[in-house]
């Protein structure tokens, strides 16, 4: 069984902003899978389906995202997932809007979300997409990952949004190694 959680904060007022990519990554991939998120458990949203004979859990955390690693940790613990199979889509403010890294482990990097999921699940050794929205210095951080895009940025944005399917469906079926090699 897989986990693919798509970090962000619940609440129409945060949908379109820098700190919901993750969000809007599973939207993209319900669309793609022609699924939605139809169940709720341990403060999120999420859905089960079913890919070359394995079981794939995509979850939106229900919880703010400074918490969300306790609803990762409780899918976790209820479902036996092992850390080895728990993809994480989440901004990264040092990466370049328009562009995204895979890593199969790492730190924080101060991201919020990523600090509480280690510290839930004790291990940062999972794997992860970070979407880049760059960093605009000049606005104080908190208030820069929860303003919303711009028009421009969106369309730049949405050009990575698109590449996810692709990206999942070759994550599901390949060793993350020769994942990273065709998409770093």
């Amino acid at each position: 069984m897989k986990l693919i959680v798509g970090l962000g904060n619940p609440g129409k007022e945060y949908e379109n902003t820098r700190h919901n990519i993750g969000f809007m990554c599973i939207d993209k991939l319900l669309d793609y899978f022609k699924i939605n998120l139809d169940s709720n458990k341990f403060d999120g949203k999420y859905t089960q389906l079913n890919y070359n004979n394995e079981k794939i859990i995509l979850l939106k955390p229900c919880k703010y995202m400074n918490l969300s690693g306790e609803v990762i940790r409780d899918f976790v613990n209820f479902y036996k997932i092992d850390i080895n199979d728990i993809l994480i889509i989440c901004d990264d403010l040092d990466t370049k809007l328009g562009t995204y890294r895979l890593r199969y482990k790492g730190s924080s990097g101060g991201h919020n979300g990523l600090k509480n999921i280690e510290l839930n699940l004790g291990n940062n050794e999972y794997k992860r997409i970070k979407i880049g929205i760059s960093n605009n210095k000049n606005i104080d951080t908190k208030d820069y990952v929860l303003g919303k895009f711009t028009q421009d940025e969106l369309k730049l944005l949405n050009q990575v949004i698109n590449k996810i399917p692709d990206i999942i469906e070759d994550y599901l079926k390949l060793p993350f190694d020769n994942v990273m090699n065709k998409y770093n």
